[in-house]
């Protein structure tokens, strides 16, 4: 584990390198159990090549939950976040405090908004889902989903 020789900064240089490498999603998966039909999946992900991985384990280290995992897709590691408590008590605040400059900004605002609708349990029902729909579909513009924003809405209950 490498040691956090200049904690003064670190702050600002997680942000800047999820700025970079970083991911802000909402994912969504068909649950035919679940009251709307849908799960909702916030998650905070950095990906990295194996040889350069430190930092994950330094983000690790500062957010104090999340896991690393390999991911077979890209051959690398993966630092990854998807419990709601933690993005709503570790990884909102730090990216409240220390902004990203570049046009992330804009998907950790529907990111932010999305989880705090999630608090108040929105996705469980028709109405709250498409507002988050609605968020989450603006984020991430050229990543790929699986479904489309009207398939979901079709199916809705």
């Amino acid at each position: 584990m490498p040691a956090l020789k200049n904690k003064r900064n670190i702050y600002e240089y997680i942000s800047g390198y999820v700025d970079g490498e970083g991911c802000f999603s909402i994912s969504f998966s068909k649950r035919e159990k679940f009251l709307v039909g849908w799960e909702t999946k916030p998650s905070f992900s950095v990906s990295q090549n194996g040889g350069r991985a430190q930092i994950l384990f330094i983000m690790k280290k500062v957010f104090k939950c999340g896991f690393i995992r390999r991911d077979y897709s890209d051959k690398t590691l993966k630092y990854e976040v998807r419990s709601l408590s933690d993005l709503v008590s570790f990884i909102i605040p730090h990216f409240n405090r220390y902004p990203l400059v570049s046009a992330k900004q804009k998907d950790f605002e529907f990111f932010k908004k999305v989880c705090f609708f999630m608090q108040i349990e929105m996705h469980k029902n028709k109405k709250g889902l498409n507002k988050i729909m609605n968020l989450a579909f603006r984020m991430n513009p050229s990543g790929k989903r699986k479904y489309t924003k009207a398939e979901m809405q079709k199916t809705l209950r």
